[in-house]
Formats: structure tokens, sequence, C-alpha cells
């Protein structure tokens, strides 16, 4: 094999790759926040919500872990628009990967709340909380220490996976790859360039996930 590397063309499409990972980054933050947030109210709605509730998420929990991300993002971008709502590729791409991530992360957080020893509910229902706000102030915060290192796992895995959401021209990382390497037919530097950006995006949100778990739980159990 008699191959050159040549990267010299970063030079000139390093903006491309600085906006690819501006998007990224910005639709992780938005997709872990909110994701978390609806796999929250969700996981209460299937451990301690109303009846009536609990099939109404099962089956949008089941919907979302039983099909693959690609076609939920071809469905909110692609058909949605028939029901007359028209989304730009970012706003598809961030709703796609909250609900994503929301489905995921519901049963990660549910797991967490099985896990509660009864006394905990006994002790909210004590002191005269509701069931909801026995969730809140005494079951929440120990269920997700508890399975805080799965949920940041699973964070990752959907950081890693919005790298389809340039197949509706959202311009991420992968996007930007795509974009150079059909610019320069150097399409093994370019990869290689994404490839080593993604991982050290997901090492440095590891780190960032971590953080956030050690700040959050000890405070938590220190007051």
């Amino acid at each position: 094999m008699n191959y050159h590397f040549e990267f010299g063309w970063l030079f000139e499409y390093y903006p491309q790759i600085i906006k690819g990972i501006g998007i990224t980054i910005q639709l992780i933050a938005i997709g872990a926040v909110a994701g978390i947030s609806l796999g929250i109210v969700c996981a209460w709605v299937r451990a301690l919500g109303p009846l009536w509730l609990k099939p109404v998420v099962a089956a949008y929990v089941e919907l979302i872990r039983n099909t693959p991300f690609l076609i939920q993002l071809f469905f909110i971008f692609f058909g949605l628009p028939s029901l007359g709502l028209q989304l730009s590729e970012l706003q598809a791409a961030n709703i796609a990967m909250v609900v994503n991530l929301g489905a995921y992360s519901s049963e990660i957080i549910r797991a967490g709340i099985q896990a509660t020893p009864k006394g905990q509910f006994e002790a909210g229902a004590s002191l005269a909380m509701t069931p909801f706000e026995t969730f809140r102030h005494v079951v929440l915060i120990p269920s997700l220490q508890r399975i805080w290192p799965a949920l940041s796992s699973q964070v990752v895995i959907v950081m890693l996976g919005s790298a389809v959401v340039s197949q509706i021209a959202a311009e991420d990382l992968t996007f930007a790859a795509n974009f150079i390497q059909s610019r320069t037919f150097r399409a093994f530097e370019a990869y290689m360039v994404s490839t080593a950006v993604y991982l050290l995006l997901a090492v440095l949100l590891r780190q960032v996930l971590g953080t956030v778990g050690w700040l959050i739980f000890p405070r938590r159990a220190a007051k």
C-alpha cells in the first residue's frame, strides 16, 4: 500500500469542523437535560403514577426502544410536515434525541426507583407526604445516585448516535466530515479526524457527567 496522508485541508476547512463540534455539543446538551427530565417523569408514572397513564407511557417507551433512531428521526423531520408541523433540521434532531433518550433513561431511572427500600416510602407517608412529594423529596435523588453510571453511559451512547442527524442535513460533526471529504476526496483523513473528535467528546462527556454526579450526590447526602 502506497498511501500518503494529507491533512493540509484542515487549515481551510477547520471552520466547518468547529461548527460541527458546536452543533453536536448543542444537541447533546439539550438532549441530555430535556431527555433525562422526560425520563424522570416517565419513570415516576410507570413506577408510582396513576394507573390510567401507565399504559400510555409504557407504549411510548416500548415504541421508541424497539424502533431505529434513524426511523424516528425521519418520521419527525419528513412525516410531521404532512400534519402541518414544519421543523428545521436542528429542531427535528433535538426533538428526536430528547424523545429517544427520554424512553431509554426512563427504564434506567425506574430500575433505581424499584431498588428503593420500602421504608423510605413509609417514611414519606408517615410525614403526611403525597406520593409525588415522597418521590420528589425522598426517592428521586437516591434513585438517581444508584443508576448515575448507567445513565451517564446512555447519554454518551445517544451523543455518539447523534451522528445520524447528518442524514437530514443537520450540520453536526458528521455532516462536516461528509462535506470535507466530498470537497477534498480525502475520505480516510476526514473520517479519521471526526472519529478522533467523537472519541474526545465522549471522554470529556463522561468526565463532565461524573463531575456532575460527584457534585450533586455527596452534597445532597451531606445536608
